[in-house]
């Protein structure tokens, strides 16, 4: 009996079994089943595989459609070409192990040709269709033949909060292999069940496609490896990843909007659930790029968490960072359940203007169920002059942190950065402990909660040049040193309420700036505060009702 019928033949007792699970899908339909070894492969990790892997992908595809199976064994090979209607199959001990050689990958023309993005890859499609990467086997792309060591000066220890350890890095060549795993322009692609270990830079990008699923795979990637986001998920619509498990050294999940093979689509309902991430980057990432619309995206019921002994610049440096500075838009984003262990930045959201188009926007985000432990710097909301960041919802934020305030922080002016690549730690230390808010209107926060590990000298929130806010419910201990539990600073028509003073505070809330106004307090509990509102930088006693 051939190798390809004792493959058919399993597959029937599976089915009839009901034991095929997932796998069922594809290989129960009706489609040709090409053995990889049956075209001349040869699993011994070091035979060049190419030509024999590449002709079992085009025979199953020139049947109409098909299995390509890599059974046990370690595949070494360069580019290949997934065509529609083919599914590449690993079978658990299974290996596809990329070539370290850059003249084994084929360069496809559309991205640049040197890069951490460029037209060379392991895997690659391009304008195919029902195609589908499956198995518990695993895909390898033999990263450490594509970086070394800098050499860098090591930060000091005050300064590794602001640190990566993948700067450590870099690539060994322009032209790595990158991503590991490309698809684009294509329509209804499955990735299930593999793990995609060691990616010389990005590992997974599918781009400008319609129709994917994610769902079960895991990334192994060093922290240190430089440039290997997870999964880059461009300019597609209608994305749905689902119960993966990322570790990796640059961003786990960065959704970016881009497109150097044609037209610059929308990046569009995006769901992300019940999903595990660590690196030394972001958790859940939008940007950059930034050049077009984000639309409908959320994500829920995930972990994003370092080890309590990770060193400070191998934490995630934001769980959630939302950033537009390119000239799109982000617009319809909902985000709950998700809970985070030792990531620095809790949450950052930026508006800025790296690259200037027309009505650049970030509105209508939604947040809610965050439970972050082992936090150090402060979560912001920040547009620029001009450009506010607008109609934010926080609802049912638990953070407790670990960093030790300084007086001098609460009294600082960020810089604006306003053409500056974006990042949580960009702005140094915040003038408040929880949350920072600048240039923003339409921001509710509501059961907010911020635990202290020691002292700190700053507000829970500060506002500036914000409008059309709500404190409610607020709870967090006293700011120590005098300083007041809320700031203020050229906000109107606010609404604090439902927040109780705790004991010790010196001042329950301060307007600063002369353009303050429409403050109202109701229903608070102040009885525990010296002064229930204090007045600074010509702040005006008419600015505020209720107190």
């Amino acid at each position: 009996m051939s190798g390809e019928q004792k493959l058919l033949d399993r597959r029937r007792f599976l089915a009839a079994t009901g034991m095929a699970g997932a796998m069922s899908i594809t290989a129960a339909a009706q489609g040709k089943v090409v053995a990889a070894s049956s075209e001349g492969a040869v699993a011994d990790g070091r035979t060049l595989n190419t030509v024999a892997l590449q002709r079992a992908i085009d025979r199953a595809h020139e049947a109409g459609g098909g299995v390509v199976v890599l059974t046990p064994g370690v595949y070494l090979s360069g580019g290949l070409q997934l065509r529609s209607n083919v599914t590449l199959r690993l079978e658990a001990g299974s290996e596809l192990l990329g070539s370290p050689r850059t003249e084994d990958y084929q360069y496809h023309p559309g991205p640049a040709e040197e890069g951490d993005a460029n037209g060379r890859h392991l895997i690659f499609a391009i304008d195919a269709e029902n195609i589908a990467v499956e198995g518990l086997g695993t895909i390898d792309g033999n990263g450490a033949h594509f970086w070394h060591r800098k050499g860098r000066p090591q930060a000091k220890p005050e300064d590794m909060w602001a640190d990566v350890v993948a700067w450590d890095y870099e690539a060994a060549t322009p032209r790595r292999p990158a991503p590991m795993l490309e698809f684009a322009r294509c329509r209804n692609v499955r990735v299930e069940g593999v793990t995609l270990a060691n990616a010389p830079s990005w590992t997974m990008r599918p781009i400008a496609c319609e129709s994917v699923w994610i769902h079960g795979v895991r990334v192994r990637n060093p922290i240190f490896a430089p440039n290997t986001d997870g999964m880059d998920i461009t300019a597609s619509r209608n994305v749905f990843i689902s119960d993966c498990d990322i570790a990796t050294g640059d961003d786990a999940i960065c959704i970016k909007s881009e497109n150097p093979y044609g037209e610059l689509l929308p990046t569009k309902n995006i769901t992300i659930t019940n999903c595990v991430f660590t690196t030394c980057c972001n958790g859940l990432k939008l940007g950059t790029a930034t050049y077009g619309r984000f639309e409908n995206i959320t994500f829920s019921n995930s972990v994003i968490y370092n080890e309590a002994s990770s060193p400070l610049n191998e934490r995630v440096i934001a769980g959630i960072a939302l950033e537009m500075v390119d000239g799109g838009s982000i617009e319809g984003v909902a985000i709950s359940n998700i809970v985070m262990e030792n990531v620095r930045t809790p949450l950052f959201v930026r508006l800025g203007e790296r690259h200037k188009g027309r009505g650049s926007f970030v509105r209508d985000i939604k947040i809610s169920g965050i439970q972050a432990r082992g936090a150090l710097l402060t979560s912001s909301i920040m547009g620029v002059e001009g450009m506010p960041v607008e109609n934010v919802s926080l609802r049912d934020i638990s953070i407790a942190t670990v960093e030790k305030g300084e007086r001098k922080w609460a009294h600082g002016m960020p810089p604006e950065m306003r053409e500056f690549y974006p990042e949580a730690r960009m702005f140094g230390r915040l003038p408040a402990a929880g949350l920072y808010v600048r240039h923003a209107k339409g921001i509710s926060v509501s059961a907010f909660s911020l635990n202290s590990e020691t002292p700190d000298p700053r507000p829970v929130i500060a506002t500036e040049d914000v409008s059309d806010v709500e404190l409610l419910h607020v709870k967090a201990s006293a700011a120590a040193e005098g300083e007041p539990l809320l700031r203020l600073r050229n906000t109107q028509n606010a609404w604090v309420s439902g927040t109780r003073a705790p004991a010790g505070t010196a001042v329950f809330v301060e307007v600063a700036g002369a353009t303050s106004s429409g403050i109202a307090l109701h229903g608070n509990e102040t009885s525990s505060a010296a002064k229930v509102v204090a007045f600074a930088e010509n702040a005006k006693a008419e600015a505020v009702t209720g107190a």
